[in-house]
């Protein structure tokens, strides 16, 4: 019982103490899809590639970005422009560019791998970089897009993707505590309907058009010979290139759907926030950059000794450290006083039952009195090792607080 009480009055408050930390996330994922093949679905890998640009220029580092391109245009003997992607006609912006990392390419990506890629059913053999290492801290971007219908989404022209796989996919990764909170964005015809079976918490979803509605693509390159973009992709990048110019933007996400013009998409956007605690009031409040950047706060501290400095953050843990060692001596020495007490009670009743009983043999005692002597160090040593783990662990939860705080 003193012990549960030394847990209650000495952990749990460090412990709680840490818990408003895991409040916010702590990283930023983002999974990129292109699922179309051949040369006349160039704009669905331009969209792709728009956005894999965006998401790196806000601070998401490539080994948190999983980019799936079904097909290489940029190498297309079709291209009129090799080793290059655009999603203007003006060709101002090279989308290849030369600092391009593509996770799965060409045959590999399929239904199947997307869904071990979310749910991390992959192969030990894959390596870090074809995996989606998110947790529960992370707020993870879902971008897909390609030809689709009514609640399904094609793969390569050849296999298909339903609503509720996409649903079911996401429920995993929630129950595998994969993301603390998930944008899913999709630009393909009736987009809306593929969100319409996601039941996991903390998600908002986004779609291009609605039910029985197309999703059109924005102009063409006469010299590529294609169109380059889709209209809704062209008009979300519009919004985030010229608006959203810095990682620490505060737009957010409501000023991003507000932006939404059906009269220049041609289709009717869709958003759907009922799975997001607080629903479209809290989700509106979420920054943009929460999900496409990659934001860290960070204090610059230009003088050592000031308060809250790490020399001083350390100074406090030992302190901590010194005041646990004292609070352990203490417990061990109310321990041993109680065993004494104990120990007294027995000899003086055993005295008592010599009386009556004949006194076993010399060779009996020798026996007897190491195995005894054996028990009693052996529990003590169990008791300190465990003390002493629980004064490391709780200095740790501790010291993660102070840090966090400074």
């Amino acid at each position: 019982m003193r012990l549960s009480s030394f847990l209650t009055a000495t952990v749990l408050p460090l412990v709680l103490s840490a818990a408003p930390a895991l409040a916010e996330h702590t990283s930023n994922w983002a999974v990129l899809v292109s699922t179309s093949r051949f040369w006349f679905n160039y704009r669905h890998l331009a969209n792709v590639l728009s956005l894999y640009r965006t998401v790196k220029r806000l601070g998401i580092p490539d080994s948190q970005i999983i980019l799936m391109l079904p097909d290489d245009m940029a190498c297309n003997p079709r291209n009129a422009f090799p080793g290059t992607v655009y999603s203007n006609a003006d060709r101002a912006v090279d989308l290849y560019g030369e600092n391009i990392e593509v996770d799965y390419r060409g045959y590999e990506v399929t239904v199947e791998n997307f869904i071990r890629l979310l749910t991390d059913r992959l192969d030990e053999d894959v390596p870090r970089s074809k995996r989606l290492g998110s947790d529960a801290g992370s707020n993870v971007l879902v971008y897909m897009t390609g030809h689709g219908g009514d609640r399904f989404l094609k793969f390569q022209d050849s296999e298909e993707i339903g609503a509720w796989d996409l649903a079911d996919a996401f429920g995993q990764m929630w129950e595998k505590k994969r993301y603390h909170e998930l944008l899913f964005m999709i630009d393909t015809c009736q987009a809306n309907t593929m969100y319409t079976y996601l039941y996991s918490p903390n998600i908002i979803a986004t779609g291009s058009s609605a039910l029985d509605q197309s999703s059109y693509s924005h102009h063409a390159d006469n010299d590529v010979g294609v169109a380059v973009i889709d209209r809704w992709t062209y008009y979300v990048l519009e919004f985030l290139e010229t608006q959203v110019t810095t990682p620490n933007s505060k737009l957010t996400l409501g000023d991003l759907f507000d932006s939404y013009d059906e009269t220049k998409i041609h289709s009717q956007p869709g958003v759907r926030w009922d799975l997001f605690p607080g629903g479209e009031q809290e989700g509106r409040l979420r920054t943009v950059v929460d999900f496409f950047g990659n934001v860290q706060n960070v204090e610059v501290e230009t003088n050592s000794t000031e308060p809250g400095s790490l020399k001083e953050d350390l100074a406090e843990i030992a302190k901590l450290v010194e005041k646990w060692r004292k609070r352990d001596q203490e417990y061990l020495a109310s321990l041993q006083a109680d065993s004494n007490n104990s120990s007294h009670h027995h000899h003086v009743v055993g005295a008592d039952q010599q009386k009556a009983q004949p006194s076993p043999s010399t060779s009996q005692k020798k026996a007897a009195a190491p195995v005894a002597k054996m028990t009693d160090e052996d529990s003590w040593t169990k008791r300190l090792v465990g003390l002493t783990v629980l004064g490391a662990g709780a200095t740790i939860w501790l010291a993660g607080s102070i840090l966090g705080k400074s």
